[in-house]
């Protein structure tokens, strides 16, 4: 269950982007809270959308069947959110459920919406937001995954890949996931090979694995590969972003070790502490400065000048290969 107390009963408010895991930790409130000899007289299904205030009230008055809980789930909140009414009732609802009730409420809080409102739902309810899940996530999230729902280890480079290759769509990576557990069979590890071998289209290069070149100080070799990603949809701007942060990461190592990096990481990206902390052996501050300094006069280049993204990205590579030989 998600971290939502252990206490059943009462309010629970899941709001956020990412419906993936919105659905799941839903699922997961209704499985806690009922069995399935009686579900099916306690669990209602309702649409914010579709119904009006007056209904919702009665059905969460309905006590139990034959058991000790009632579930309604309420999706789309927002669609109650129009009217003061509707707000002030579902307010009063969620503050103080009857006894024997599970009210469990998921919403996608639209642009330009009643912040007050949202924000007295999440005050008065037990709230958790589900934000969607970045690129750098998602290959944490894919080991993660393979490791508590299949016992499968699942390869730093193949997660990298498969999520290069299929993007941040974690119920389309859920199914990957399941895919290659049950591809590899009795092993206990899924590889880069087994994801291609699967049948997954895999790039030739990809961000990731071009970050670590220039982590591991191989500037030629990110030079000469730096024109598939361009050529494969990455674009200038979004390899700076991503320099930036390994540069960053960098940094954090080379001033506070391994530890002090992965206490600064998300949680699905504390697995990279090792690796950057490995790299960082072989960068000094000034260097990490002199290359952050260099990506800033790339990103204002990048965005002024008529010259092509790889030329930029190129120069500074170069530059940093200048360097090293010189030191």
């Amino acid at each position: 269950m998600p971290a939502l107390g252990k206490t059943l009963g009462g309010a629970f408010y899941l709001h956020g982007a990412d419906h993936f895991r919105k659905d799941e930790a839903l699922r997961a409130l209704i499985d806690a809270h009922l069995d399935e000899g009686t579900r099916d007289f306690n669990l209602d299904l309702l649409r914010g959308s579709e119904v009006d205030t007056e209904t919702l009230a009665s059905v969460v008055a309905t006590p139990p069947m034959m058991a000790e809980w009632r579930v309604v789930v309420l999706r789309e909140v927002e669609g109650l959110a129009a009217s003061k009414h509707s707000r002030e009732e579902l307010l009063r609802i969620a503050e103080n459920p009857p006894p024997g009730l599970a009210l469990i409420m998921s919403c996608t809080v639209p642009s330009g919406s009643k912040a007050k409102f949202y924000s007295s739902l999440a005050r008065v309810a037990r709230s958790v937001e589900f934000k969607a899940i970045t690129e750098a996530d998602v290959p944490g999230w894919i080991m993660r995954r393979a490791k508590e729902e299949h016992g499968v280890e699942f390869d730093v480079d193949a997660a990298r890949a498969l999520g290069v290759a299929i993007g941040n769509n974690l119920g389309v990576l859920s199914q990957e996931v399941t895919k290659l557990a049950d591809f590899v069979g009795d092993r206990t590890s899924v590889t880069i090979e087994d994801v291609e071998a699967a049948g997954t289209k895999l790039p030739s290069q990809d961000r990731w694995r071009w970050f670590d070149l220039v982590g591991d100080r191989k500037f030629s070799e990110a030079a000469r590969t730096l024109p598939i990603l361009l050529q494969q949809g990455e674009n200038g701007v979004g390899l700076v972003i991503g320099l930036a942060t390994q540069i960053l990461r960098l940094g954090i190592a080379v001033e506070e070790g391994a530890g002090g990096l992965e206490r600064s990481l998300p949680r699905h990206q504390q697995w990279l502490a090792g690796r950057v902390a490995s790299q960082a052996r072989h960068w000094t501050a000034p260097e990490i400065d002199a290359a952050l300094a260099g990506l800033l006069d790339v990103d204002r280049l990048l965005k002024a000048s008529p010259h092509t993204d790889e030329h930029f990205l190129e120069t500074w590579l170069l530059g940093l290969r200048v360097r090293a030989e010189a030191a």
